[in-house]
């Protein structure tokens, strides 16, 4: 079982920066591929980045050039680093790890992040 904590969310203006973390409870995350997701009121969660096990990343269009995935596998910790952050990045940010070899999901439990025009 893998526990993941988000923390790091907040009020931020336009144009500000915000990195989140993603802290797990045991060192199985760092044979997991990490994602972080978002979800808006009334719209569908959305793939925002991922970085795999073998740290190859990949970022929704609407982030590429923003926002930054990384991982300390030493910390059991994924980070979110988002720059020049837009009223349109409102939303609750969601860590998942998926645990490759037994096909298993994780999520948190999410943090808000509210960026005001």
């Amino acid at each position: 079982q893998v526990q993941l904590v988000e923390s790091g969310g907040g009020l931020v203006q336009a144009g500000g920066s915000l990195r989140l973390s993603c802290s797990a409870s045991t060192s199985i995350f760092s044979i997991c591929d990490v994602n972080w997701y978002r979800q808006a009121p009334g719209k569908q969660r959305e793939l925002v980045a991922g970085i795999a096990v073998g740290e190859s990343t990949n970022y929704a269009d609407s982030v590429k050039g923003r926002f930054t995935i990384s991982r300390d596998n030493a910390k059991n910790t994924a980070y979110l680093q988002m720059n020049d952050l837009k009223p349109e990045d409102t939303a609750v940010y969601y860590c998942h790890a998926h645990l490759v070899a037994l096909h298993f999901d994780y999520w948190g439990q999410g943090t808000q992040v509210t960026v005001s025009s």
